[in-house]
């Protein structure tokens, strides 16, 4: 993966909410792979075996008069890309007991110390929904429970269920990059029985989770609620986010199609992550 060349895109976004996340979810759809948002806009990244001169022609967002957006763009090399993250990825800590850290930062005093190299993965905790995410799982009781990451990116949603006894975990994300990144931070935070798979929803079959997490997007989250309620243990719990506040209410009722009331939610700059419950 050292030689990947990527096309980075930095754009200038004005005023940067809610058009940035707005851009983001416009071109996660078009392939673009990992975003890092800034003060005012966005660096977004996507292989230059994808990319071609037409890649921005389907962003709506360009069009809207609210908004004024701008860009450079350059290629780069993934070396390069890395070196950014050391540059500017900063130890995030959730709820005083859970650290989201680089291998090259400082270990603090916290119950649950997680060391992620993030790579072009999604999931560093810097995120709303990552990081309402991490605040339920650290509510639930998850000793001897199971646990399915849906989308897991960089895996750390299943390495602090792992940590704090959750057993087994599975961790499934549909892109390569992700699944690697997943397996090398399993690896480092020493919770190897974590399984990592490569695929989506279809993969889920006869398994059975009493807790399922899915950090994905409103559009799969509705397509895939009814598989993972289907493998959900009785009196289980579906923790599901990468959506916003108004979306909240469609979310809902199909999780309420599928025998699910909302138990919880927590909102963060317009992002919710809810929790479902039979």
């Amino acid at each position: 993966m050292s030689n990947t060349v990527y096309v980075e895109y930095n754009f200038t976004v004005n005023p940067p909410q809610p058009a940035s996340d707005i851009l983001i979810a416009e071109l996660g759809a078009a392939g673009f792979e990992s975003f890092v948002e800034e003060e005012h806009g966005v660096l977004a990244y996507i292989q230059k075996i994808d990319w071609s001169d037409s890649i921005l022609e389907a962003i709506g967002i360009f069009g809207n008069p609210n908004f004024e957006i701008s860009f450079v763009r350059k290629e780069i090399e993934q070396e390069n890309w890395n070196a950014t993250w050391e540059q500017n990825f900063q130890p995030i800590v959730v709820d005083d007991i859970c650290m989201i850290r680089a291998p090259f930062h400082e270990k603090k005093g916290v119950a649950y110390d997680i060391v992620i190299e993030p790579k072009m993965s999604f999931g560093t905790g810097h995120h709303e929904t990552t990081h309402m995410m991490l605040q339920h799982l650290l509510e639930l009781q998850l000793d001897g429970k199971s646990v399915l990451d849906m989308g897991s990116g960089t895996g750390v949603l299943a390495i602090l269920a792992a940590m704090r006894g959750a057993k087994p975990v599975d961790a499934i994300d549909v892109d390569n990059w992700c699944y690697l990144n997943a397996k090398e931070n399993v690896e480092r935070n020493s919770v190897d029985f974590i399984n990592v798979y490569e695929g989506d929803a279809s993969l889920l079959d006869a398994q059975r989770y009493d807790v399922i997490i899915a950090n994905i997007n409103r559009n799969i989250l509705l397509e895939d609620i009814g598989k993972y309620v289907g493998c959900l243990n009785p009196n289980g719990v579906l923790l599901l986010s990468g959506y916003y506040k108004e979306d909240l209410e469609l979310i809902t009722q199909k999780c309420r199609i599928e025998g699910l009331r909302l138990e919880k939610n927590i909102e963060k700059n317009n992002w919710v992550a809810a929790k479902y419950v039979f």
